[in-house]
This record gives C-alpha cells, sequence and structure tokens, in this order.
C-alpha cells in the first residue's frame, strides 16, 4: 500500500463502516426478539431505496418528503411481513422460520424488479457533493453527513431501547419469551415492532447508500457486508453492531486500497475481504466479540 494514502482509505472505510453498522443494528434487533436471522433486510434496504426514487420521479415530491414517506411505508411493511409471512410460524422450527426470510428476499426482488424495472436510476441528493479537504485526506461532503446520520440513528435507536417503555418491553422479551408474557407482555406484538423498526432501519441505510452509489438492484448485495460485521460484534450485541460496522467498513477499504496485480484485479478483493474476515471470526470466535455465550443445564 501507499502509505501516503492509508488515512485517505482509513477515513473513507471509517465513514462507509457507519452505515454498515446501522444495517448490523437491524439485523441484531431481529434477532434479539425473534432468535431469527434476517436474510431479507438486504431486500427491504433496496426496496426502501427504489419507493423513495419513485415518489421523487414520479411524483415531483422533494427527497426528503419522499424519503420521510418511505419511512412510514416501510413501517407498515415491517409489521405486514411479520403479521402474514412470519406469526403463523411462530412454535415452528427455527429452520422453517430463517427459510422464509429467504423465501421474503427472493418476493421483495421479484416485486421490486416488476413495480420498477431493473435498471439502475439516480437518486436526489440528499446532501451536498462537495468535497472536504482535511490535510491529504478528501472525502465526499454526502458520504460524511451520511455517516452522521447514521450515527445520530444509531443513537436514537439506543436510547429508545434504553429508556422508553417499548424498548424495554423488547429488550425483556429478547431474554426470556416465556417470562415476558408471564408479565403481561405482548410477544407477537412485540416482534411486529422488531419488524417495523428493522424495516425503518432497512429503508435509511438504503436510501443512505443510493446517494453514493444510486438505485439499483445491487443494493441488496451491498448489505450483505453487514453479515460479517454482526458475527464479529456478536448476533445480540448492539454496540458490537457499531463496532463490527466500522470494522468491516476500515477492512474493505484498506484491502482496496492495497496495490494489486492486473490479473488479480478482477476478483475486487476488497469485496472478498469482509468474508474471509466473517470464516476467520467464526474459526476462532464463534460467537463475536461481544457475543453471550449461553449455557443450558439439564
Amino acid at each position: 500500500m501507499n502509505w501516503d494514502l492509508f488515512p485517505q482509505f482509513l477515513a473513507t472505510g471509517l465513514l462507509t463502516g457507519g452505515i454498515y453498522s446501522l444495517i448490523a443494528l437491524g439485523l441484531v434487533l431481529i434477532y434479539k426478539a425473534s432468535r431469527v436471522f434476517n436474510f431479507a433486510q438486504g431486500h427491504l434496504l433496496m426496496l426502501g431505496a427504489f419507493i423513495t426514487w419513485w415518489f421523487t420521479e414520479n411524483l415531483g415530491w422533494d427527497v426528503w418528503l419522499a424519503f420521510a414517506a418511505a419511512i412510514g411505508l416501510a413501517i407498515i411493511a415491517g409489521w405486514l411481513v411479520e403479521r402474514v409471512a412470519l406469526r403463523p410460524l411462530i412454535g415452528q422450527p427455527i429452520l422453517a422460520t430463517v427459510m422464509m426470510t429467504l423465501a421474503l428476499s427472493q418476493v421483495l426482488q421479484g416485486v421490486t424488479i416488476l413495480a420498477f424495472g431493473a435498471y439502475q436510476r439516480s437518486l436526489p441528493y440528499l446532501f451536498p457533493i462537495q468535497p472536504i479537504v482535511l490535510g491529504d485526506i478528501r472525502l465526499k461532503l454526502n458520504l460524511a453527513l451520511a455517516f452522521v446520520l447514521a450515527m445520530l440513528g444509531f443513537i436514537i435507536f439506543v436510547l429508545f431501547f434504553r429508556f422508553t417503555r417499548a424498548g424495554l418491553a423488547m429488550r425483556a422479551a429478547a431474554e426470556d419469551h416465556q417470562l415476558a408474557q408471564s408479565v403481561g407482555l405482548s410477544v407477537p406484538r412485540i416482534f411486529g415492532m422488531a419488524w417495523a423498526i428493522a424495516s425503518v432501519v432497512a429503508t435509511v441505510c438504503g436510501v443512505l447508500l443510493a446517494n453514493i452509489s444510486g438505485v439499483e438492484l445491487t443494493l441488496s448485495l451491498i448489505a450483505l457486508k453487514a453479515f460479517p460485521a454482526v458475527l464479529f460484534g456478536g448476533l445480540e450485541s448492539i454496540p458490537g453492531a457499531i463496532v463490527g460496522g466500522l470494522t468491516v467498513g476500515i477492512l474493505e477499504s484498506l484491502v482496496g486500497g492495497l496495490p494489486q496485480d492486473p490479473a488479480l484485479r478482477a476478483l475486487h478483493l476488497g469485496d472478498i475481504a469482509p468474508y474471509v474476515f466473517m470464516l476467520i471470526v467464526l474459526w476462532f470466535r464463534p460467537d463475536g466479540l461481544f457475543g453471550l455465550k449461553r449455557i443450558e443445564r439439564i
């Protein structure tokens, strides 16, 4: 690596990792609430970006108004997904629920293609795009502000979980479903709330990513980079989501900045690096950095 460019790659990776952290939060939230790894999170992200684009392109709305409307629809969509697709599977083997999220991802992919087409679009910028120059580091202002918005969203959700009645109810249900029901909490209602919030998180991340790379079907693949982040931080850890997301973003940027032989350049090593990292984490620490190892006594 050209070490003069190291601060540039580090800063870019850190900003991108902030968005990965927010995506990872949605995955952690669903897992904590229902013990299900949501493979449809990336497709909810993609759909949110396409809906925002549709409001701006076909209705002529301001991008921020379209963003707010997409968040409102995301709440409804998340609630419907839980009510229609997942609630009937309560009490069934966990594999059935996981397969349902995989099926849901393909349904969302097909619906998006049928409704909006498969070609790339441009979303009006949420933020100015002029560069920020900090010494030898040049950063895109829209990427920096997207990072700030992602971290702000992360803080809001953390405060929600710690200090609101609904957030505390979700944390209680995450610990023990039967115990939560015994004190009068409605676990199915909490599941619906968790999916609604995860859908909102996905939409926010989708719009932030679309402002950087455009509105396209591959946004769902970008969201896959949050999986190594979740596994590194711990499937049940909200702080682990931010640590894992930032780590994956920095790793992707630094590996992508390494000098590469032309024959290897087509492999896109920066895109592969997070998944190699995931394999290493699973090998040495399968519970993640902040994950909990549960011990069951007979």
